[in-house]
């Protein structure tokens, strides 16, 4: 092997750009040529691609966001696109490909991998840290502490005017977010797809701090649990001395720099990426199982689901 490719796909995660600088500069030192290829799939499919030397990976290490772009692709989900992508590939000699994103750019791999023998290890780029096979995905820490800080401004306004704040988080299928940030805010309920949560026991408890001079309530919500939008209205309705707003916190949970774990974490796996394909490994995430580098098939990827540790409810539940 002497040429590889390295994308991001999907939605950006910090660590991204600490991942591609560890594959460049790995590649480099082991004698390898190697190609960024940007706007993820997108650019695979329109020959949008750049051979990367480490000096074009310096000052990325601690910037947000993907030094390569991403993009969401439509064409690549069909046979045809893939094909093309294959060519585009091809012609360049790129044999393998390293592939940073979540769950769907890591399918895109497997397809590349299963129709056309293009070696693929993926790296798990995914906030909501949905992803089996690894304890963490690149960005997960950053965004966990962003939305902590955000938790701690918000308590502060709470407290001042006696309200009751419903934040929305990112956690499309996964309540990892919401849960570990409610457990390190003090947060007093939290709602994640994993759970039913009783709206007249939920309310009945907010009303008792209310009543026992508790001046602030913050409510974490998962995207993925339901509307925050219908939960505040529920409890307007039924619970007006509440006072109950709303803050979405959107995108501002993907951005910003990345923490120290994250880059660490991102340049680990982004070395061992690259290690992993000179040593013949092929159809693998590459990501940490206690502490330590493990590798699963993309296969064991799809076919099974990261959980919840129920602890992190049950704590919670115990000191709120």
């Amino acid at each position: 092997m002497k040429t590889i490719g390295v994308l991001t796909s999907g939605g950006d995660s910090p660590g991204m750009n600490a991942a591609i600088r560890a594959v460049v500069r790995t590649a480099h030192a082991k004698g390898l040529v190697v190609y960024g290829i940007e706007n993820g799939y997108q650019g695979m499919i329109d020959n949008n691609m750049r051979i990367l030397q480490p000096h074009d990976v310096g000052g990325i290490l601690h910037r947000g966001g993907t030094f390569l772009y991403s993009a969401r692709c439509k064409e690549f989900r069909t046979y045809e696109g893939r094909e093309k992508a294959h060519n585009n590939l091809k012609t360049r000699g790129i044999e393998a490909i390293v592939v940073i994103g979540g769950d769907g750019s890591l399918a895109g791999a497997r397809d590349l991998y299963n129709e056309f023998n293009i070696r693929c290890i993926g790296i798990p780029g995914s906030i909501d840290n949905d992803l089996y096979g690894t304890d963490m995905s690149l960005g997960v820490d950053t965004a966990l502490n962003t939305i902590v800080n955000a938790l701690d401004m918000i308590s502060d306004t709470a407290s001042s005017h006696n309200r009751t704040f419903f934040v929305e988080v990112m956690g499309r299928n996964s309540g990892y977010l919401a849960a570990q940030a409610a457990l390190a805010s003090g947060a007093e309920a939290v709602v994640v797809p994993e759970y039913k949560f009783d709206w007249d026991k939920g309310i009945k408890q907010l009303l008792d701090r209310h009543n026992n001079g508790y001046r602030c309530n913050i409510v974490i919500v998962a995207e993925g649990a339901g509307s925050v939008l219908e939960m505040a209205s529920e409890v307007k309705k039924k619970a007006p001395e509440l006072d109950a707003r709303i803050t979405i916190l959107g995108h501002v949970q993907r951005g910003g720099a990345p923490t120290a774990y994250d880059r660490n974490l991102a340049s680990i796996l982004g070395r061992t990426s690259v290690e992993a394909l000179l040593d013949g490994k092929t159809g693998l995430m590459v990501g940490t199982q206690g502490g330590k580098i493990a590798f699963t098939s993309f296969e064991d990827v799809f076919n099974n689901k990261s959980t919840l540790d129920p602890a992190i409810i049950e704590t919670l539940v115990m000191i709120k």
